[in-house]
Order: C-alpha cells, then structure tokens, then sequence
C-alpha cells in the first residue's frame, strides 16, 4: 500500500479493493497462485485455532493495560503526594519540570488564542518526537485511560451481540475527519478550547487526577452508547487525537509487519482489531508484496499480534535488522 493510499484511508476513504494479478510484485504473485491451489486449508486453519484456543496469548494486552495503569497512576500519585515529578494531565504537563504537551489539545490552544506560546512549542516538539518514534496512534492503545474502559464496553457489547440483544451499527470513517475540522473550527472561531471540554481523555484524566466532576456523565453517556449501539464508536469513528497521532505516525519506525506467506487467512486479526480497515491486506489476493507494513491508523495495541495463529503479524523496527 502507498502512502498516499494509508493516508487516504485514515482520513476516511472505503480500502481499495481486491487488486488485479498484474498488481503483485513476483514474489506475492507466486505466493498468491500456490494459495489458490493449497489443499487441506480448513483442516490446518482448524488445527492452529484449536491450539490457538488451548493456549490463548495475551502478551500484548497484558503489557497495554500495565502501561495505561501505570503513566495514569504517576499523574495520580505525584499530585497526591504532592512529589512534583509530573504534573498536569495527558492534555499538558511537565515532567521533571520539562513542559510535554498533547498535540492536538496544543492545536486547539493555539487556534483559540491565535498566537503561538514558546512553551507549548516545547512540549509539542517533545510529545510529537516522542509518539513518532514508538509509533503515532500508540498513545491511543498504550496511554489513553479512555482506550481501557472502551475495551471492556467492547467486551460487554460482543457478549450482548452474541445474545441477539443488541447489534454494531457502524459509523462512516470520515466522520473523525468532519469532527477534527468542526473542533478546530470553534477553536478558531470562539477562542475557546471546545473539544478539550467534552474529550474523554481529558474529562478522565482530570477526573481520576483531582477528582471527579459532572463531566464524567458525558463519558458514561459515551460509554453506553458503545456497549448497545456502536462498537468503539468514540475510538474508531469519532477521536481527532486519534487523527493527530495518525498523521504524527505516517513515517514511525515502529510498526506492525504483515507476511504474506505465512497467512492462513482466517479472519481473527480483523475481527479483533480496533480499526480494522488497515488489515485489509490480510484478506485473500489483496497483498501486493510478501511483506507489507501495516498503515498508520493502526493502534500499534498488539491485539492481531496476539492472536494471529501463524505470527504472520509481527512487531518491527525499520532499520533494526540491518544493524544487527
């Protein structure tokens, strides 16, 4: 996939379809033509499930949920112990007195006062290398308090769809691109920070930080509407941080690698995944090469990693193997 196309689709347009054979490189060609042919794919596809679900992994999760528990609780403790280390919220901080700010709650800042504060510049430039080099949208999957608690909506939704209670009315993905224009628009136009006021992340950092305030009804609301009528609505369809750390992760060196060869096809990575529009290429006769980096929507969360059956879905640092 080019950069254009990943930049494309993360901005809301529908993946491209199945390519034509003249697409593949010789390499994915030959790849594709011995798949058509393969035999006793249901059987092996059978097997490594039965496995898979006898020994499940839960590796990347696991780390995931430490490190969202763990940055969220430095902010908690430093400010109620009163130790200093790092103050603020995920919004703007410091950090050994070292300025860090939110880069898309610095572009609200920035529009609404209309001018730009050497501090904020700071942060933003430390923030903006920082979430580049692990990998854009990681913040959403590895940072966001709001991430963990949409996991257990998701959870509780797929239980309640599993029951014929409810079902997943999806959202076009354009609209997170609508609602970053609209959000920046106010700012603009207001002078004020509106989006700061009604994001999750925000509301629950604050919260869990100085303690609770109505505001935490709105997350509820948001939350509820997750478990019975869209799944991750607020993550996969509505978030402009998560645009802002997208566009920050088009070029990131850490990044999730898909091989071809290895693939069995089954489906489970997309059906796990949070934004599964960028594993498109794990579908049958859609990869181009035998390798393929994974686009810059992706989360970097781990979860397809996790249950891929044939670890044909990798974690991987560009460069890295050519050093070692």
């Amino acid at each position: 996939m080019s950069m254009l196309s990943t930049i494309a689709e993360m901005f809301g347009r529908t993946p491209a379809k199945k390519p034509d054979d003249s697409a593949y490189n010789e390499g994915a060609r030959v790849l594709h033509e011995a798949k058509r042919g393969a035999e006793g794919k249901k059987e092996r596809v059978a097997a490594i499930k039965a496995e898979r679900d006898l020994h499940p992994s839960y590796k990347w999760r696991n780390r995931r949920w430490a490190t969202i528990i763990l940055v969220n609780a430095l902010f908690v403790v430093s400010f109620s112990w009163d130790v200093q280390l790092i103050e603020g919220s995920l919004s703007a901080s410091r950090v050994f007195g070292f300025h860090m700010a939110d880069l898309n709650a610095a572009l609200q800042v920035t529009l609404a006062f209309k001018e730009i504060l050497i501090n904020l510049v700071i942060g933003t430039v430390t923030v903006l290398l920082l979430w580049w080099l692990l990998g854009g949208r990681t913040f959403c999957s590895w940072v966001c308090p709001y991430h963990l608690l949409s996991e257990f909506a998701e959870k509780i939704h797929l239980r309640l769809a599993g029951m014929k209670m409810v079902r997943d009315y999806a959202m076009h993905r354009g609209t997170r691109t609508v609602l970053y224009i609209i959000f920046a628009g106010l700012a603009f136009g207001t002078g004020y920070t509106v989006f700061e006021a009604i994001s999750p992340v925000g509301i629950l950092s604050r919260a869990m930080i100085y303690g609770p305030g109505l505001a935490l009804i709105w997350v509820v609301v948001l939350l509820a509407f997750e478990v019975f009528v869209t799944r991750r609505a607020w993550c996969r369809y509505m978030c402009p941080i998560g645009l802002t750390y997208g566009m920050v992760g088009i070029t990131s060196p850490v990044h999730v690698t898909y091989n071809l060869e290895k693939c069995l096809h089954e489906g489970d990575c997309r059906a796990i995944c949070l934004v599964p529009h960028v594993l498109e290429v794990t579908k049958k006769g859609f990869a181009l090469r035998e390798d393929t980096d994974i686009g810059a929507d992706c989360t970097r969360c781990g979860m397809c990693v996790d249950i891929c059956p044939t670890d044909s879905l990798t974690f991987d640092v560009k460069g890295l193997n050519k050093l070692l």
